[in-house]
């Protein structure tokens, strides 16, 4: 999923795509597809909106990375699972779906074995990541009176990394063509449904680049150690 706009790096992202910010010498997106190429994927669907005629620029059909790439414009945002729709019939059986600025070290071979043998419909790549809230947290009763109080509390909580398995047969009958639809959304129409839901985690790292800090963090990881993350 390459079409969003990025706010949260504005304004580098009115006139670069998000996926094509630069980890050194390299775009985020490149990074992932050659991780895409080491886990033994050879076809990858972009879909692309804003600033797409970048993305297709850089990337063209994916021969010099070794894959097979095509693109599908998205003419209205569709969110990160409508533009599904369009494309169920063009995916294998079970497919990954990531955002397009996803990175991270986990092992998406480990991930598609583990989808495969649990016999899920959708499988969640998921991260345990500490929350810290900056300000001394007051709880009250109906009173208005202090019950309890904690300075700059801290809590361990699992995260959707944005890298998703699915079974395609079991998303089919939840996805309309050129339809909205997000993820937490499509995840949770599956899951009423009574569909299997599976969370997959190892100790691996994550990293959100639309948050300055995480961003910095990464172009130091990456200029110290790039095979940290060409090697998953």
């Amino acid at each position: 999923m390459a079409g969003g706009k990025g706010t949260r790096l504005h304004p580098y992202s009115a006139l670069f795509p998000k996926p094509l910010m630069p980890l050194n010498d390299m775009p985020v997106l490149e990074l992932l597809l050659r991780q895409m190429k080491c886990a033994g994927i050879t076809d990858v669907i972009l879909a692309v909106n804003h600033l797409s005629h970048l993305l297709e620029a850089f990337f063209r059909d994916g021969e010099r990375l070794g894959l097979n790439i095509r693109y599908r414009l998205e003419d209205q945002p569709l969110g990160t699972a409508g533009a599904l729709g369009a494309m169920l019939d063009d995916l294998d059986e079970a497919f990954f779906v990531t955002n397009g600025d996803l990175l991270t070290t986990l092992s998406l071979k480990n991930m598609m074995a583990a989808h495969r043998e649990a016999g899920a419909d959708i499988s969640i790549g998921v991260f345990e990541r500490e929350v810290k809230i900056d300000f001394g947290l007051i709880e009250i009763d109906e009173r208005s009176r202090m019950t309890a109080y904690r300075e700059k509390p801290k809590s361990t909580h699992f995260v959707s990394m944005g890298v998703y398995a699915l079974s395609r047969e079991a998303v089919r009958q939840h996805l309309v063509p050129n339809t909205y639809l997000d993820m937490p959304n499509l995840i949770a129409k599956v899951k009423a449904a009574g569909g299997d839901v599976a969370c997959f985690h190892e100790d691996c790292v994550w990293l959100d680049i639309g948050r300055p800090d995480d961003f910095a963090l990464a172009q130091q990881m990456f200029v110290s150690d790039r095979s940290l993350f060409l090697a998953s």
